[in-house]
């Protein structure tokens, strides 16, 4: 069932999205603009907020959004669409990683068309109370964040394809990079509109988390290969700490996932300490003179390019 409503909303979007295409295309060509400044008033669009804390604590029920413009229509209309691309893409992860990783590509690409092409327009008639939808550094990072997971996808494909560790390794700190950016532009975001959801950040940095930790994990593997034991061992001591000093989420499901990363990092590390004691008996450098890994960032989005049914329209003025 779940399966077919993520189907039909996609569906309904792509049919919805040229029409809303087309429309505003003529309503453009209008050379009346108190026409349309009447028109846009009459709209009474609403919308509620995925992404705003007060519609996690609202005990009166959703909280709706208002603004009379066909842009604030197009901007959370596209909104929605990339968020169901990103949830189709996690829906379809476990069967088949590549089209997982397009879907989230195109998801990427819509948010970056969000950003750049339409919520620029839109600022002009918002007003002080609006939805973080409608704000484009929030667009920004949830392109920053779909790169991010099509990339982890892309790294969980190697990892089955048997890549080397030290290539590994950089594709993990490369998902880490996208979203440490991503928590930058986020920063910036809270200050253009404070009403962002507080689980947006958790959720980045739960996942910046654990794929610092196994960047880390296969760097450590890389310079065991490279008979450099101690500065393995200091690196897996040195993230282990890092990342205990961290906030645990306080989502359920990311608490376990990341916990149970943790607790087989500090067995790796356990191993490789005791490997050391009775084999290797090298010096572990201090962390200022451990090496850093290096991040490849090479997921990219596949730019969204808006469909428009060509049917005239007729005004009534």
């Amino acid at each position: 069932m779940e399966n077919l409503r993520i189907y039909l909303v996609l569906h309904n979007l792509e049919m919805y999205l040229p029409l809303l295409e087309n429309l505003i295309f003529h309503v453009g060509m209008i050379s009346d603009f108190g026409q349309i400044v009447r028109w846009n008033s009459e709209l009474k669009m609403q919308w509620t907020s995925a992404l705003s804390s007060s519609s996690f604590f609202n005990f009166k029920g959703p909280k709706y959004f208002q603004i009379n413009s066909l842009q604030f229509e197009i901007g959370m209309t596209l909104f929605l669409y990339g968020a169901i691309l990103q949830e189709r893409a996690l829906e379809v992860l476990p069967a088949d990683l590549v089209q997982s990783a397009t879907l989230f590509r195109e998801a990427a690409g819509v948010f970056h068309h969000l950003a750049h092409k339409v919520l620029p327009i839109l600022q002009y008639s918002l007003t002080a109370e609006r939805p973080p939808e409608v704000v484009s550094s929030v667009s920004t990072v949830m392109s920053l964040i779909c790169l991010a997971e099509a990339q982890a996808v892309t790294t969980k494909r190697a990892e089955e394809k048997g890549t080397t560790v030290g290539l590994l390794a950089k594709l993990h700190h490369g998902v880490a990079e996208l979203l440490d950016e991503a928590a930058g532009v986020l920063n910036t975001a809270s200050r253009d509109c404070n009403d962002i959801s507080s689980r947006i950040v958790e959720f980045i940095s739960c996942c910046k988390a654990l794929h610092e930790l196994k960047s880390k994990k296969y760097f450590a593997e890389s310079l065991k290969i490279a008979n450099q034991f101690g500065a393995a061992i200091g690196v897996l001591r040195v993230a282990l700490v890092d990342v205990k000093k961290k906030k645990m989420p306080g989502e359920e499901s990311w608490k376990y996932v990341l916990k149970e990363e943790i607790d087989k990092f500090a067995e790796l590390l356990r191993k490789h300490e005791h490997e050391n004691e009775f084999v290797w008996h090298e010096k572990v450098p201090s962390e200022d003179e451990l090496p850093e890994p290096e991040g490849n960032k090479i997921a990219s989005i596949i730019p969204y390019q808006p469909k428009r049914w060509e049917r005239q329209l007729a005004f009534k003025i």
